[in-house]
């Protein structure tokens, strides 16, 4: 008999999502309500199915996403102590510069904030191939990262919101720090004008932490 992943690979999505829901509900209990929690991976799964070209590790991506939803969520509503600063990045297709950026600041910060990013209209395509490739130049890895769409609690549980090229699409709360960085898109570039963006966005990304945790001394 056959356990593990090959077992999970005979389920059908709705029974995996179900036993996702479940592994949450525990995660979350006290926070969230077992129904909310339900409601919140099933609304990811077909927010990501909308875009995702490769639907094959859906669900798993659908779980992972739930749960950065949710750990949101109990922060915004004071359940979850946010023990760093909340960085969220926002661009177009979540495929370019709010994955550099968020990969950057990960990077730079050293868990001093805890970054997460989304998409207005997130792309299908996953991240952009000349993306992964300028960050591998400087030794960072986004290989476990895919485009997003924006959801409300994300945003309510951020310290500081970064819109890069997104308009109107990002909703507006008091009490937020929302900073414009207008970039180039590195859709419509070449590698060296990557290379450029990526450089801009590191010193951007610099300036950022060293308002939001200046280092002591």
């Amino acid at each position: 008999m056959s356990t593990g992943s090959g077992q999970s690979a005979l389920l059908s999505p709705d029974s995996v999502l179900h036993r996702a829901s479940e592994r949450l509900a525990q995660k979350f209990t006290g926070m969230v309500g077992e129904e909310t929690v339900e409601r919140v991976v099933f609304e990811s799964y077909v927010a990501l199915g909308r875009t995702a070209k490769v639907q094959t590790h859906l669900p798993s991506l659908a779980e992972k996403f739930a749960r950065e939803r949710l750990t949101a969520l109990a922060q915004s509503r004071g359940l979850v102590v946010k023990d760093v600063p909340e960085v969220l990045y926002i661009c177009v297709h979540n495929s370019g510069r709010s994955q550099m950026a968020a990969a950057l600041t990960r990077h730079l910060s050293g868990g001093r904030v805890h970054v997460r990013s989304a998409g207005s209209q997130p792309s299908g395509e996953g991240i952009l191939p000349s993306v992964i490739a300028v960050l591998d130049e400087i030794g960072i890895h986004v290989d476990e990262e895919f485009p997003k769409p924006l959801t409300d609690d994300v945003v309510r549980a951020a310290d500081a919101v970064v819109t890069m090229g997104c308009g109107d699409a990002c909703p507006l709360y008091p009490g937020k720090r929302y900073l414009d960085w207008e970039l180039a898109d590195p859709a419509k570039l070449d590698l060296d004008g990557v290379r450029v963006v990526r450089d801009e966005i590191r010193a951007r990304v610099e300036d950022l932490l060293s308002e939001l945790v200046p280092t002591k001394g």
